[in-house]
């Protein structure tokens, strides 16, 4: 499965980035490129919305902690709302989400968004 992502910029000048199906070694670049682009396009505020991503490997982790490394050295954060229960299973087994702040939804994660 191909990886399609969908950038969204708010009013709140949070960007909402939805990522769908696999993020693996052959699709992370894509995502890598996205999140810089939406950093430098819309500011370092962001959402990754991981409801349909099905699956994640290293190479996805790899891309997480760059984005959270870049977003908050340009003075914003990023956080990850509504990952399915294997990427779930990753981001605790790994503790990224004690790094990366993770929300049940996207609209909670814009609403307590880090500054």
């Amino acid at each position: 499965m191909k990886l399609r992502l969908a950038r969204q910029s708010l009013s709140n000048a949070v960007v909402v980035v939805a990522v769908e199906g696999e993020l693996d070694l052959f699709t992370a670049p894509f995502l890598r490129d996205e999140i810089r682009d939406a950093i430098r396009d819309d500011g370092p505020k962001l959402v990754l919305d991981l409801a349909e991503l099905s699956f994640m490997d290293s190479s996805g982790l790899s891309v997480l902690i760059e984005a959270w490394r870049l977003a908050t050295s340009e003075g914003g954060g990023v956080c990850l709302a509504s990952p399915q229960p294997p990427v779930a299973r990753i981001l605790r087994t790994t503790g990224l989400d004690r790094r990366i702040k993770v929300y049940p939804d996207v609209d909670t994660a814009i609403l307590q968004h880090p500054e």
